[in-house]
């Protein structure tokens, strides 16, 4: 096949021999299949800003880091360096959360570079060898459904425990895989501990899971995954393998408003302090 302009710089650097096929085309990138040497991998080249579907929404985007404060002021006021800045920034973003969530054990596509704005990373094939399915494009039984949703609840644990939530989690985003579920698509992946709209990210991406295996084992439905989960991660409780019931009683207490005042006190005068310090040594 004639190849993709995007991926010639790969092709010259070596990273790839060849170019097999185009495999799809999303909301936000392109993939191919490719070959490296004796492995077959694919290739994801992200589209352009103006031509992608999917828009970087400030809830995705909040506190994500930049390389420095050029780039952040460039960012905030929207001049060609700073949208240039932004899309770096939103690329990186799922190269960077697909090695921290391999090295967590998550089931996501192992990622070989990325390089020329093209993430190049494992082919997930199904039993026969071909390129998985998605979980939209599968039809399952009950008992099916229920081992697939509690395999991926797993994953979303194990996600979590790595500081990070999918976001935009859905079956268009899960391949069946020869070994199981495996999670895609992670440029809009936010930082649990840094993103004020983490929480309902979160139940989000668990609500999206409920829903379809729901439509095969309706039992699911009933269940309230993402708010227990969320509940033992704000307590400092959840593990990988936190046992999860699926139930979920909202506490009652009454918010010690004092005591957040004085925490929001203490932390004002501490940095007030820092900065004269600053001051003082300059």
């Amino acid at each position: 096949m004639k190849i993709p302009k995007r991926l010639a710089p790969l092709l010259e650097d070596g990273l790839i021999d060849d170019v097999i096929r185009q495999l799809m085309s999303g909301k936000e990138a392109m993939v191919f299949v490719v070959r490296s040497g004796e492995e077959v991998r694919c290739a994801k080249v992200y589209k352009e800003a103006n031509k992608r579907s999917f828009r970087q929404s400030v809830d995705y985007t909040e506190n994500r880091k930049v390389k420095n404060s050029r780039q952040a002021r460039a960012m905030a006021k929207g001049s060609r360096y700073g949208r240039e800045a932004q899309e770096e920034a939103w690329q990186n973003a799922e190269v960077d959360a697909l090695y921290r969530l391999a090295a967590a054990g998550v089931r996501v596509p192992r990622p070989y570079n990325f390089h020329a704005g093209v993430l190049l990373m494992e082919l997930v094939t199904d039993d026969t060898g071909n390129a998985a399915p998605r979980l939209n494009d599968v039809n399952f039984t009950p008992e099916q459904a229920r081992a697939h949703f509690h395999t991926l609840l797993r994953q979303v644990v194990l996600m979590l425990c790595a500081g990070v939530i999918h976001g935009d989690l859905s079956e268009y985003n899960i391949l069946l895989g020869s070994d199981g579920p495996v999670i895609i698509d992670l440029p809009q992946a936010v930082d649990a501990a840094g993103n004020n709209h983490a929480r309902s990210m979160l139940e989000r991406d668990v609500t999206n899971l409920t829903s379809y295996f729901g439509r095969f084992a309706p039992e699911l439905l009933q269940t309230a995954y993402g708010k227990e989960i969320w509940a033992l991660y704000e307590q400092g409780e959840l593990r990988p393998d936190t046992p999860l019931s699926g139930h979920f009683t909202a506490s009652d207490k009454p918010v010690d408003l004092h005591g957040v005042i004085r925490e929001i006190d203490d932390a004002r005068a501490e940095e007030t302090a820092r900065r004269l310090r600053m001051q003082a040594s300059q």
